[in-house]
C-alpha cells in the first residue's frame, strides 16, 4: 500500500520528476527568510524587495488554482509569500 501511493506520488505530474514540484520548493527559502526578517527593525526593510515578495504571492496563488495539475505546494508558498510580504509591508509603513 505505502509503495503505491510512493509510486503514485513519484509519477505524478507535479511530482519531483519536475520543475513543478522544485521550484515551490525553492521557494519556501524565500518565505522562510522573510519570517526570518520579522526580528529586523522596519527601517532596515527594502520596498521594493516586499513589494516584489507580496506580488508574487498574490499573482501566483491566483494563477496556481488554474494550471492543470493543480499544485498545492506552489499555492500554499505563494499564500505564505503573500501574508509575509503583507506583514513585512504593513510595519514598513508604519
Amino acid at each position: 500500500m505505502a509503495a503505491s501511493k510512493l509510486q503514485a506520488f513519484w509519477n505524478h505530474p507535479a511530482g519531483p520528476k519536475t520543475i513543478h514540484f522544485w521550484a515551490p520548493t525553492f521557494k519556501w527559502g524565500i518565505s522562510i527568510a522573510n519570517v526570518a526578517d520579522f526580528t529586523k527593525p522596519p527601517e532596515k526593510l527594502s520596498y521594493p524587495q516586499q513589494i516584489a515578495v507580496t506580488c508574487t504571492g498574490v499573482i501566483w496563488t491566483r494563477y496556481s488554482t488554474v494550471i492543470t495539475p493543480k499544485n498545492w505546494n506552489l499555492f500554499s508558498v505563494n499564500v505564505a509569500m503573500a501574508g509575509t510580504g503583507i506583514y513585512q509591508l504593513s510595519r514598513k509603513i508604519k
